[in-house]
């Protein structure tokens, strides 16, 4: 008589339970990414969402996780910490994402406006952070106002409008040929108020532009008004911060510090002063940042 003796694959070994992903991880990881996409709740003042951003710090699959949530939903992880939160951004073919075309029709259709909103914005992020340096340092709070803004604009269209008579370019293109050049030449032309006799500020005049892009980055947890002098005084956060990291290599922006409006050479920002300063009829009581060259 035989025994029988029945053979088997040996158990493989219980993954580690912390290498388990369970519907409650996934949901935390989830709760993360919405706490993120609501850029004006600070940390600071909810608890859970500290606790979330805790455990991303300290528990790398839980963070990897999260981070596999938001690219899933067309989301760039730009910093994840407690001065910012989990700051994201959206990639271009998001459904998060703000299309500029969307965004000048809410309040006008023509061609050029487009060009002097996606301006306006570029001005901002310039004049909030005119150094590399004040780019880089976790620390650093721009500071900018509407006329402010409105007024850097124009210098810099003086400075274009010097450059193109110099090098013999024509200095009066069609209003919506496509270019930087091109916005900044049409906001020279623009009315910085509007033609009301208050000098109430319209919509389509370019301070009425520079407030709705101030307004709009506000909304969106970018900057914190502090108060209403200069058409509306500004402060960066932390979120904006990196949202301008994020731009700083675009050609738009190095275009517009290689004018030498703001230069950052040396280190030193300087919005300078054109020689005539009488000619261009800036905003009054702009409130801009002059500094000795």
């Amino acid at each position: 008589m035989t025994e029988h003796v029945e053979w088997s694959e040996p158990e493989a070994p219980a993954a580690p339970a912390s290498a388990a992903v369970t519907p409650a991880d996934a949901a935390d990881a989830a709760r993360l990414v919405a706490f993120g996409l609501q850029p004006k709740l600070q940390p600071a003042r909810d608890q859970e969402y500290a606790d979330l951003l805790r455990r991303y710090r300290e528990d790398p699959p839980f963070a990897r996780l999260a981070d596999a949530v938001a690219t899933g939903l067309g989301l760039i992880v730009l910093e994840v910490s407690p001065r910012a939160g989990m700051a994201v951004t959206a990639a271009e073919d998001s459904v998060f994402a703000v299309r500029m075309g969307d965004y000048a029709r809410r309040t006008s259709a023509d061609g050029g406006d487009r060009f002097l909103h996606g301006l306006a914005h570029l001005a901002v992020a310039a004049m909030a952070f005119p150094r590399p340096e004040d780019l880089a340092d976790d620390g650093y709070i721009g500071r900018v106002t509407v006329n402010g803004v409105d007024a850097f604009v124009r210098q810099a269209c003086h400075r274009l409008e010097e450059r193109a008579a110099e090098q013999g370019e024509n200095t009066d293109p069609a209003s919506d040929a496509p270019g930087l050049e091109a916005a900044w030449r049409i906001w020279a032309r623009r009315s910085a108020t509007g033609a009301t006799k208050d000098a109430r500020r319209l919509a389509g005049s370019t301070t009425g532009i520079v407030a709705k892009a101030v307004t709009f980055l506000t909304d969106s947890g970018f900057l914190q008004r502090t108060g209403d002098d200069n058409g509306g005084t500004y402060r960066t956060t932390a979120r904006y911060q990196l949202q301008v990291r994020d731009l700083a290599g675009s050609a738009a922006l190095a275009e517009l510090l290689e004018l030498g409006v703001v230069p950052v050479t040396d280190g030193t920002p300087t919005l300078l002063p054109p020689q005539d300063a009488d000619d261009l009829e800036l905003v009054a009581d702009a409130g801009l940042p002059f500094h000795s060259a």
